[in-house]
């Protein structure tokens, strides 16, 4: 069974037309590579499947609960509902998103002991234990604005897993970091693609794309042009604007 169904989905901004009709699916450990120019909609469907953006029409099921989004069998979603899906979903934005008044440690604790109702103690060990893993255990006790990007983006990475979700969204992890700190970042989520965790990663890295994604979708104006398995899509890329956009990002 699929960890992760959207079908047909669609969400309009006014008369702004942002996703129109995308479907896809992703089974458990699958890394989903999701490319296209600003604008192509990357960012709109992944707040729409962490429903931070509710969308006009279609489904998105997740295992097996089915949240639809037509007028005629609409799912009413409660505060509670959300608050479930969005413990199965982690996400990690462009901007860090870090609380500036609170330490690292205190960033990742937060959630966990005030939604999840966590003991403390045991979730002060698990912070640091992450921490570790992002290789920040010298950092727990520094405000995010004493941390360089890469190091920010590296602690929101541990403040979303700290939840511990069953599927990973990240919009763009790392356009706003200087190029010497990309790296720092994109090898925390190479380790946790191969520990098996399903993610679906907006990017414009096409070279960790092609590393660590083992499907890919290109998206034009709110649609998918082509969808496939990466290594294949890479090295045969079947439609003209696809092309066009791989030869663009290598240049």
């Amino acid at each position: 069974m699929n960890k992760l169904e959207i079908i047909n989905l669609h969400k309009s901004f006014q008369d702004h037309v942002v996703l129109q009709g995308v479907s896809f699916a992703a089974n458990k450990g699958d890394v989903v590579a999701l490319m296209g120019s600003s604008g192509s909609g990357k960012s709109t469907l992944l707040r729409c499947i962490n429903l931070l953006t509710i969308p006009d029409d279609g489904v998105i099921q997740i295992d097996n609960q089915v949240l639809r989004f037509n007028e005629q069998e609409k799912t009413v979603l409660t505060n509670r509902q959300i608050v479930e899906l969005r413990k199965k979903i982690g996400m990690v934005f462009q901007q860090f998103n870090l609380w500036a008044h609170m330490t690292v440690l205190e960033n990742l604790i937060e959630a966990p002991i005030q939604v999840l109702k966590q003991d403390r103690k045991a979730t002060m060990e698990e912070a640091k234990r992450l921490l570790e893993k992002v290789g920040l255990s010298d950092k727990l006790n520094r405000y995010p604005g004493q941390l360089s990007g890469g190091q920010q983006q590296r602690a929101a990475i541990a403040r979303a897993l700290m939840m511990k979700p069953e599927i990973m969204l990240f919009d763009e992890p790392t356009s706003a970091l200087d190029p010497e700190m990309v790296g720092e970042v994109l090898n925390v989520m190479q380790q946790l693609a191969l520990e098996g965790m399903t993610m679906l990663v907006a990017t414009h890295e096409l070279g960790f794309a092609r590393r660590v994604a083992n499907q890919s979708i290109f998206l034009d104006a709110g649609t998918i042009v082509e969808q496939g398995e990466t290594l294949s899509m890479f090295g045969n890329p079947q439609t003209p604007r696809f092309r066009r956009f791989l030869e663009a990002m290598q240049h």
